[in-house]
């Protein structure tokens, strides 16, 4: 596949704008570099971003990241993760690929999995979480959440001295392996929204199993590709070529049902748990609203 040519500064100023509102809504900043390889309607040079934002008062370089006003406060922040993700994430991806492994082998309904959130775009610290997207069969959404949370609170109880934050604290075990998003292949093919948002959600994930699904979704809404052309050029190493150990037979569609009350009881208990904690409900109420109409137990 071709890839498209760089564009000239005198187009980018208004991309590069909406792609620093966009990382700007989840809280980071890049380098130009990086910039470059993320501008909403395709790639461009690291140099001809410098020069677009020399030129655009509302941007500016700062400690070698574009920063739009509203995040000057957290530059501090933003670069002590940038600083240490390298180190950080090289030791967290073996343990994320295990863990995928593990989901898949005893989960057979789950089409695709993919690392998100400050794994996956950059910034990792040790007390974050692992984001995880995934994909399953039709009627299955509720147990795959339910079969990750049981999965995930027995990897997180071999890490109980894993570091915690407001967002990653939890009663019993930290929070380590969570759903970030997850959708049946029906609400994908095609989806109901294909906005910059979705797009750029899936620009920056990680698939690191069932690749082909990925690319399927890519392909069948060629809105997401309208925004980010970026997304039929990616490349992923380290997909996983595990298959599942158990038969789909065993989880019928009906036990999702089921799925959803235990589910919901667990999700309304974790926020329940986090009712003295305005910043950890504050983000929960942000993910949710970025994730309809896909947020499981949305009863807004």
């Amino acid at each position: 596949m071709a890839v498209r040519p760089l564009t000239r500064p005198a187009d980018v100023g208004g991309r590069l704008r909406r792609t620093v509102a966009i990382l700007e809504r989840r809280g980071y900043a890049v380098t130009p570099e990086r910039l470059g390889e993320l501008c909403l309607g395709g790639r461009v040079a690291a140099d001809d971003v410098r020069e677009a934002v020399a030129a655009d008062r509302r941007l500016a370089l700062q400690d070698g990241l574009v920063i739009p006003p509203g995040l000057r406060p957290a530059v501090p922040a933003i670069l002590r993760r940038a600083g240490s993700h390298d180190e950080h994430a090289a030791r967290c991806l073996p343990v994320t690929l295990n863990f995928v492994r593990a989901l898949v082998r005893i989960c057979p309904y789950v089409l695709s999995v993919s690392i998100a959130g400050s794994l996956a775009s950059g910034g990792f610290l040790p007390s974050d979480d692992v984001d995880l997207d995934l994909v399953v069969e039709d009627g299955h959404r509720h147990l795959a959440y339910v079969a990750l949370n049981l999965l995930g609170l027995a990897h997180a109880l071999r890490h109980r001295g894993k570091p915690v934050d407001t967002h990653t604290r939890r009663p019993v075990a930290p929070r380590f392996m969570t759903a970030n998003l997850i959708l049946e292949r029906s609400q994908c093919l095609p989806l109901a929204r294909q906005d910059e948002d979705m797009a750029y959600e899936l620009m920056v994930s990680r698939p690191v199993y069932g690749l082909a699904t990925w690319r399927r979704i890519v392909s069948t809404n060629p809105g997401l590709s309208d925004h980010f052309p970026q997304l039929e050029e990616r490349r992923f190493a380290e997909v996983l070529r595990d298959r599942p150990a158990l038969p789909g037979w065993l989880f019928p569609s009906r036990l999702d049902r089921p799925a959803r009350a235990l589910g919901g009881a667990a999700w309304r208990y974790m926020q329940w748990t986090r009712r003295h904690r305005p910043e950890a409900l504050a983000r929960v109420a942000y993910v949710r609203r970025t994730m309809r109409p896909y947020a499981l137990f949305d009863e807004s």
